[in-house]
């Protein structure tokens, strides 16, 4: 029998996706609960319990505090797709996803927890994303290639650890398409072990990319905590850590990191490239201690 779609749909670890996903008849996973859910509705979980990987192809929250919501996405894939390119208005949805646990350990490891496509905005607070080593080896891949206007990230309170060790496995990711601008507000996260930390790139044509970093730590990646790669790209990171990694802090290219009220200790070097301070940063026991330049005009 079929169902009219609800604006509030249940999960549960002993549902049947055949059910309406009631609260009393909950479904059992995320992709089943997708089709009964009306745009702009919600999924709740009624329990902690593995509800599988999910491609969201329109406006959407996924809320799972007080029962986290598991997704185990080893075997080289993604965990959570954002992508509504083929839906009569691409570059639309706006997606919340809220006490999730995205685990990509196994044989073969997840590819990215948190992948985004297509869309609006991406809301991601309370998540733990871990072992995406596999493929792109992401813990969130933000990389909309359509969006109608400028498209928005924003991250507080995720914890993201071991990512991809190769060349381009990050925490968080930011690489906009031909043409399309972004921008991402990261605040109270805490990133560790992989290749990069945040990244801002514009390889792939991006119109511009502006990141804000706040109260977040970056510890212990092979290459960089924080770095902008490409041209039209601006980063500020404040009241923030970069620590035991390769590089704290990399601007390269026609880049800028501004940097205030932060802690840059421990590296292999302190910053490199086009980084800026406003003076008041902590800068103490990298292998090489270079200081950044001052910002124009200072603070006010």
């Amino acid at each position: 029998m079929a169902h009219a779609q609800a604006t509030r749909t249940w999960v549960s670890g002993v549902g049947d996706d055949v059910n309406p996903c009631s609260r009393t008849a909950p479904c059992k996973t995320f992709a089943g609960a997708i089709s009964k859910t009306a745009a702009g509705g919600e999924i709740n979980c009624l329990d902690p319990a593995g509800y599988g990987t999910v491609t969201i192809t329109k406006s959407m929250s996924i809320y799972c505090d007080g029962a986290v919501g598991s997704v185990l996405n080893s075997g080289g894939i993604n965990g959570i797709i954002i992508n509504d390119s083929a839906t009569a208005t691409p570059g639309t949805v706006v997606v919340y996803l809220e006490g999730l646990d995205v685990e990509g350990a196994g044989t073969i490891p997840g590819s990215s927890g948190i992948r985004f496509l297509s869309g609006a905005s991406l809301h991601v607070r309370n998540v733990r994303i871990r072992d995406q080593t596999g493929g792109q080896g992401h813990g969130i891949a933000f990389v909309p290639t359509s969006t109608a206007s400028t498209a928005r990230l924003i991250v507080e309170n995720v914890t993201i650890s071991n990512t991809g060790s190769g060349g381009v496995g990050a925490a968080i990711v930011v690489n906009p398409g031909a043409g399309v601008s972004a921008t991402a507000l990261i605040s109270k996260s805490h990133f560790h072990r992989g290749n990069f930390g945040v990244v801002a790139d514009s390889s792939g044509g991006a119109a511009g990319i502006n990141i804000v970093v706040r109260d977040t730590v970056a510890n212990g990646f092979t290459n960089t905590a924080f770095l902008t790669t490409g041209n039209n790209i601006g980063m500020l990171v404040n009241e923030s850590a970069a620590t035991a990694s390769g590089t704290g802090l990399a601007a390269s290219g026609a880049t800028t990191i501004r940097v205030g009220s932060s802690v840059i200790v421990g590296n292999g070097t302190s910053v490199s490239g086009n980084v800026l301070s406003f003076g008041d940063n902590r800068i103490n026991a990298n292998g090489n201690d270079a200081i950044p330049g001052p910002v124009p005009g200072g603070s006010h």
